[in-house]
C-alpha cells in the first residue's frame, strides 16, 4: 500500500515511534488498548508485526492497524475440497492476521488494510512457505467482512476464517492497476 504504487491517500508502515497510538479509537477498546499499550512489545519480542495505516499528509496519524504472524492449522480441519490437493503433512503452514481495526473516524481504510495485509502475505509465502491466510472473526460484523473478501470458515475452530494463498493472489491480481 505504497504511495506511489497506488497512487492512495494512505500509507501503511511498520508500527513506529512516531504514530500516535493514544489517540486511536476502533470503538473496540481491547483493540484500543493492545495498539496503546502492548503492540510495542510484541514488535520487540518478535510475537507479532504490527503495521499501521496513516493518511499521507500525517504520518503521526492511525488511521488502521493489523497484525500479522506465523500460524498453522491442521490438515484435518481443513474442508476435504482443499485438503485432498495438499501435501499431507499433520499442519499446514500459514500467515495470522491477528487483529485489524480502523479508527472510527476512518470509514472505508478496512478493505485497504486488509488488502495491504495480504500483499504482505503473498510476500512472505514467496520466502517462508504458507498455504493460507487465517484470521479469527471476533463477531458477526467482522465475519461478514472477510467472507464478503473469500475467507472461509474453519469448520473445526469457532470463529477462525481462512483463504488460501492461490485465492489471495489471484485476487490481488485482479485489482492490480
Amino acid at each position: 500500500m505504497r504511495q506511489d504504487t497506488y497512487d492512495s491517500p494512505y500509507l501503511c508502515r511498520v508500527l513506529g515511534k512516531q504514530h500516535d497510538r493514544r489517540r486511536f479509537d476502533c470503538g473496540v477498546p481491547i483493540l484500543n488498548d493492545y495498539l496503546a499499550r502492548i503492540a510495542g512489545q510484541d514488535v520487540r519480542r518478535k510475537a507479532a508485526a504490527v503495521f499501521v495505516l496513516s493518511p499521507a499528509d500525517d504520518e503521526r496519524c492511525v488511521a488502521g492497524y493489523y497484525t500479522l504472524c506465523s500460524t498453522s492449522v491442521e490438515l484435518t480441519g481443513l474442508p476435504q475440497s482443499l485438503a485432498k490437493r495438499l501435501p499431507r503433512y499433520p499442519d499446514v503452514p500459514g500467515i495470522l492476521i491477528g487483529r485489524l481495526a480502523r479508527d472510527i473516524a476512518f470509514p472505508g481504510v478496512g478493505s485497504l488494510l486488509l488488502a495491504d495485509a495480504l500483499l504482505r502475505c503473498i510476500r512472505i509465502a514467496d520466502e517462508v512457505a504458507a498455504t493460507l491466510v487465517v484470521v479469527d472473526a471476533k463477531d458477526d460484523s467482522a465475519r461478514g467482512f472477510y467472507a464478503m473478501h473469500g475467507f472461509l470458515d474453519l469448520p473445526k475452530i469457532a470463529n477462525r476464517m481462512f483463504l488460501p494463498i492461490s485465492t489471495a493472489e489471484r485476487l490481488v491480481q485482479e485489482t492490480e492497476p
